[in-house]
């Protein structure tokens, strides 16, 4: 049963300008509702707040307006509706992500599931500082995963089919980045341009380019807000297990590193991320 004491301090309950009232926060893995769970905050809303709901950055839910004593009656609904308090404070938030392959033509990978394991895996963990956890399905980006703490993509490294290439041209003029250029009749990859975004090896009318390398980049360190700052590359895996267990040893390492009252990405270097950064590369890719 829920305390009354204990909900007043998670994150997911926030004080708002009016202190007799709070903004509720909703713990929703990569933003997906069924339809059943979206009548029940709406029900919720309308008995507990103002019968409003805020769409937040991070791919939740807010009911604003809630009286600071109904705090543990709505928490107990919302757990029962399967939408439980989220998180806001020093903790891991919630685990934001793009549509992936169930959606996107661009992605490289699965995204809704692996956010939900990574929620499962770390949603919630007491941290020294807030840890945002993005995920996208390739270097498009569109979830801005280089600028959380830690940030997931999806990439292929594209592999030509030797002595196949028409030069038809069809993978320079769709490539972004200008990595591919036509060269005696064929195509020709400048690798230090290409993003491994995957869409030359899509666009090829006859399946001539294939993926040598499908694997997820994992960022940490990122920064949004007033002084935005890009995450540095952790490691590449291939695989979704290995992901979980990068996220699973980054966090553990987040958490006994860093230090309350700053930012992760302006303490990397204090608490020793090149040696971190090491020992995952030498445990996951055989990188010295």
């Amino acid at each position: 049963m829920i305390q009354e004491k204990t909900v007043h301090t998670r994150g997911g309950v926030i004080t708002q300008r009016n202190p007799d009232l709070c903004a509720i926060r909703i713990r929703i893995p990569a933003g997906v509702l069924s339809i059943e769970k979206m009548r029940g905050i709406a029900r919720i809303a309308k008995k507990y707040g103002s019968g409003e709901v805020h769409l937040t950055t991070r791919q939740t839910m807010e009911i604003p307006a809630v009286d600071a004593t109904k705090i543990a009656n709505i928490a107990r609904d919302l757990e029962k509706n399967g939408t439980p308090l989220g998180a806001e404070h020093n903790e891991v938030v919630n685990i934001i992500a793009c549509p992936g392959t169930a959606q996107c033509k661009f992605s490289n990978i699965e995204t809704f599931d692996l956010a939900r394991k990574i929620d499962a895996l770390v949603f919630g963990r007491e941290m020294p500082v807030r840890v945002r956890i993005s995920v996208s399905g390739c270097p498009n980006a569109c979830t801005s995963p280089v600028l959380n703490e830690i940030g997931i993509v999806g990439r292929i490294r594209p592999l030509r089919v030797e002595g196949m290439c028409t030069g038809c041209g069809t993978c320079a003029e769709y490539c972004k980045e200008k990595a591919i250029i036509i060269k005696n009749g064929i195509s020709e990859l400048i690798p230090e341009k290409c993003v491994q975004c995957g869409i030359c090896i899509q666009s090829c009318p006859f399946d001539l380019l294939k993926s040598e390398y499908r694997h997820y980049l994992v960022t940490v360190g990122g920064r949004r807000g007033r002084h935005p700052a890009p995450g540095r590359e952790l490691v590449t895996v291939e695989t979704e297990e290995d992901v979980l267990k990068v996220i699973d040893k980054t966090v553990y390492w987040i958490f006994r590193k860093a230090w309350s009252g700053r930012h992760l990405a302006d303490q990397l270097d204090e608490i020793g991320f090149e040696d971190f950064r090491k020992g995952i590369r030498e445990e996951f890719s055989g990188e010295t």
